[in-house]
């Protein structure tokens, strides 16, 4: 049998998504809500006992405002569970973190990155051996690399060579598992505008300017066609969990060259692992090129005359923004408005490898698709699904003690943990994802139509977004930025 004929025969696997678990502490209620139906049952208890009915109707305010915040949803969430994200926005803007000016008159210390809010205790490690910037983050005891990754069009692919890829990457994943420490792996793909230098330089080496009508024809045509098309560009970031890697930190000789000997050998690692899977590894980001990308994150205009002019603006101690102003659902940093979506649900039935391309391959929007991997370690994943199975199952069994209905939906979350089981057992890994969308546009109103593109091309995709408010200064750090940040 001839290749053509064997590919043509081949049937693509589709795969299917565990569902975000929504279970409770207890009867399917949180630990928020689980607080706030204990305060009311205790204060009508309370008030039983001290002055009878009367008092109870006294203190309707007390629980009924208890069940209230308790029971009622907003923007898929109860209102108790809004909360942390109030006060944090609160305290945010009492104590105006909500705005960040740079200050031209007093230059970054040494080693810092020029970066608002969390970000801004993101320190500079230039590794000797590779050249590769490293960002270490004291707090979240971190390091990290970041590596630039090209592939072929993956749509375009038969699908044979599209199976054997994905399962190239299911080992790349695998490794990070495997490893130990590993704290997250981030996969960024985002668009930037193109300055057209790319056509130049092709049409230099490739073309014959002769003065002909059809040389002059597609001299024009790249003059007009290049700085308004786009341009694709995909990174891979690696963070070291310094804690899980102190052992080996201390005999690679202690300190930030320990740990970035250490990083080194997870770097060696994940470039291997790519090669196997048929992705081409380029070269870990050094301070330049890293400095270019926290620009045009921050101000994709910017990204042109990067662009143009290699030896331009590629100092990371002023890579960061100019100004910061946050709002309640955006961000505006300097010649950009911005906006984090959230990829709250993926999709419930079963997909077949590339089901987010129409995200992916969304034309004409500034925007960047961030996939964290969290990995975790197959003992604290086989203790984690007892845990969930014996939840489960408790929680069951309590619904038909009080007679309460068995809904689709928990059945469905037993049979995720039993099929996580069994992957368990078979020797795959288990690793958290989080998926965070940043758009960008000059202007508000274009940012609503960008917005509104991304969602709809979402909904092709079968997945559900939302818009993380209260906390878009962090999620754009998150998505925009290649530094393996949580949210």
């Amino acid at each position: 049998m001839t290749r053509s004929e064997s590919n043509s025969g081949f049937q693509p696997v589709p795969v299917q998504f565990s569902r975000l678990t929504r279970r409770g502490v207890l009867l399917g209620l949180s630990l928020p809500q689980l607080i706030a139906v204990s305060i009311a049952l205790l204060t009508i208890v309370a008030a039983l006992y001290t002055s009878g009915a009367e008092a109870v109707a006294w203190t309707a305010p007390i629980w009924g405002s208890a069940v209230l915040v308790a029971g009622v949803g907003v923007g898929g969430r109860k209102l108790v569970e809004w909360t942390p994200v109030l006060w944090q926005w609160s305290r945010r803007t009492l104590t105006g973190q909500l705005s960040y000016r740079k200050r031209i008159e007093r230059p970054r210390p040494a080693g810092t990155l020029a970066l608002p809010g969390d970000a801004a205790r993101l320190r500079e490690w230039v590794d000797a051996e590779s050249g590769a910037a490293m960002v270490h983050d004291a707090h979240g005891q971190t390091l990290t690399a970041v590596l630039t990754v090209t592939h072929p069009a993956f749509v375009l692919l038969d699908p044979s060579e599209q199976h054997r890829r994905v399962t190239g990457w299911g080992r790349v994943l695998a490794g990070a598992c495997r490893s130990g420490r590993i704290s997250r792996l981030q996969v960024s793909e985002r668009t930037l505008l193109d300055s057209g230098t790319g056509l130049d330089e092709w049409w230099g080496r490739q073309g014959s300017d002769d003065g002909t009508w059809a040389a002059t024809t597609y001299r024009e045509l790249i003059e007009r066609a290049g700085p308004a098309g786009e341009r694709h560009a995909t990174t891979i970031s690696i963070a070291l969990d310094l804690k899980a890697a102190a052992r080996q930190i201390r005999a690679g000789g202690g300190g930030m060259r320990g740990s970035a000997a250490v990083l080194r050998q997870e770097m060696a690692a994940l470039t291997a692992a790519l090669r196997a899977a048929d992705l081409t590894a380029g070269d870990w980001l050094g301070p330049s090129e890293l400095a270019a990308v926290l620009r045009s994150a921050y101000d994709p205009a910017a990204s042109l005359g990067l662009e143009r002019h290699p030896s331009a603006g590629r100092s990371l101690a002023n890579a960061g923004p100019v100004a910061v102003a946050e709002s309640w659902a955006g961000l505006r940093s300097d010649s950009a408005h911005h906006v984090v979506l959230w990829i709250s649900e993926w999709p419930r039935s079963q997909v077949y490898p590339g089901f987010l391309s129409p995200l992916v391959l969304s034309n004409g929007v500034l925007r960047s698709v961030a996939l964290h991997y969290i990995p975790v370690r197959s003992d604290h994943a086989a203790r984690d699904i007892r845990r969930k199975k014996t939840e489960l199952i408790s929680d069951a069994h309590q619904r038909r003690r009080i007679g309460q209905i068995e809904d689709a939906a928990a059945t469905a979350e037993y049979e995720d943990v039993l099929q996580q089981e069994a992957d368990l057992t078979a020797g795959h890994g288990v690793l958290r994802t989080v998926g965070l969308i940043s758009i960008s546009a000059p202007t508000l109103t274009e940012l609503d139509v960008a917005v509104a593109t991304v969602e709809q091309a979402a909904i092709q995709a079968s997945c559900e977004t939302r818009r993380l408010v209260g906390q878009q200064a962090q999620a754009f750090t998150a998505s925009a930025l290649p530094l393996c940040r949580p949210v």
